[in-house]
């Protein structure tokens, strides 16, 4: 898709109109984008955050820069809008940059590493520790720049038709999982599946997976995972923090004015905060209800954590022996990281743990 078709100048027939229109409006082309999701209308907090940022850039633009979402096989599948905005056959797409991780695994980093950063970590990271700029610097090489658009929080560690004891348990599972955290269970005998949230019921059912990670209770529930399998696992320790991306294509950034820029940006920035307090807000009442239905909640067996853990960042260092793109962001995550970490111990799980565990004791 040329430059021209993101972008549409206002004729001349709406002179009058222009002249009328506040001084912001003044003087700036009409431009209409489509916006490619990777995620189902259903998922009413994820997408609904997209639905949000076409209403906030249509509200402060006076309804000149107009975007138009669209659910995932309306224009392109779901793991494929990175490479629909990269061509330009869309100039925006919602997605998480985790799941091209065959492209490249440096795109980890912008959704968030296995075992790295928890959810404020991860905005720090982004917005004053480098990683932003690091992230948009990656992306120039896919045509591409990068809007921190939302963010899950901390997710959970999915749904499987089998208890699971030991690491010997995990050998043999098909399970729908994405970025680094199935490679990661590979080495531990898991057998990896990348899917579209909206096609998970209907594998877990039909037996093409034997196991499948989305994001909480509030998006599980809606999808129905607690009806075709039992066993739901915390913590979801690959995604300690998960940061939902929008991808403009670079040529359709460039032709599109400063004023409508900010306003991209600005409404992406109050995505990022809508979407994590409506997770924050929606999980505790939906994981009782999956309890309350029947979903047997456990935490994931110690050896297996460790496991898990100790196979991460043998990747990580493998990855990064042989990708100097990796490398580079990585040595930076990791930096920053150990910093975070150190503050993080002494105030906040302090803080954390103390309350929860007086909370819990007040109620006994």
């Amino acid at each position: 898709m040329k430059r021209r078709s993101f972008l549409t100048a206002a004729g001349t027939g709406l002179g009058a109109a222009a002249l009328a229109a506040p001084a912001m409006a003044q003087g700036l082309p009409e431009v209409e984008w489509q916006l490619a999701s990777s995620y189902p209308r259903s998922l009413d907090t994820v997408y609904g955050a997209v639905e949000r940022i076409a209403a906030r850039v249509a509200e402060v633009t006076e309804g000149r820069f107009r975007i138009q979402p669209s659910p995932p096989n309306a224009v392109v599948p779901a793991l494929q809008v990175l490479d629909a905005v990269q061509g330009g056959a869309v100039p925006c797409g919602q997605s998480a940059a985790y799941f091209y991780i065959d492209k490249d695994p440096t795109f980890c980093f912008d959704t968030g590493m296995p075992f790295g950063l928890n959810t404020r970590q991860q905005a720090a990271w982004m917005t004053h520790g480098g990683g932003l700029e690091l992230m948009r610097d990656f992306y120039r090489g896919y045509n591409v720049t990068m809007l921190p658009a939302g963010s899950t929080g901390a997710q959970m560690g999915g749904w499987f038709r089998k208890e699971i004891r030991t690491v010997e348990d995990l050998k043999g599972i098909r399970m729908r999982i994405g970025g680094l955290a199935g490679r990661i269970l590979a080495t531990l005998g898991v057998q990896p599946v990348a899917m579209g949230g909206g096609d998970i019921r209907a594998a877990l059912e039909l037996g093409a997976i034997d196991a499948a990670e989305f994001v909480g209770p509030y998006d599980d529930e809606r999808l129905g995972l607690h009806r075709v399998a039992k066993y739901y696992y915390y913590p979801g320790w690959w995604e300690g923090a998960a940061q939902i991306a929008l991808f403009v294509n670079l040529d359709a950034w460039a032709a599109l004015p400063r004023p409508f820029q900010a306003a991209l940006e600005q409404a992406c920035a109050e995505a990022q905060g809508w979407m994590l307090g409506k997770y924050d807000a929606l999980n505790a009442a939906a994981l009782r209800r999956l309890v309350a239905a029947g979903a047997v909640l456990k935490p994931f067996p110690r050896e297996v954590m460790e496991a898990c853990y100790e196979a991460a960042f043998a990747l990580y260092d493998e990855i990064a022996a042989r990708n100097p793109r990796f490398k580079r962001v990585y040595d930076a995550w990791a930096s920053f990281r150990d910093e975070e970490y150190l503050w993080f111990r002494v105030a906040e799980s302090s803080f954390d743990s103390f309350v929860y565990g007086a909370a819990a004791r007040r109620k006994v």
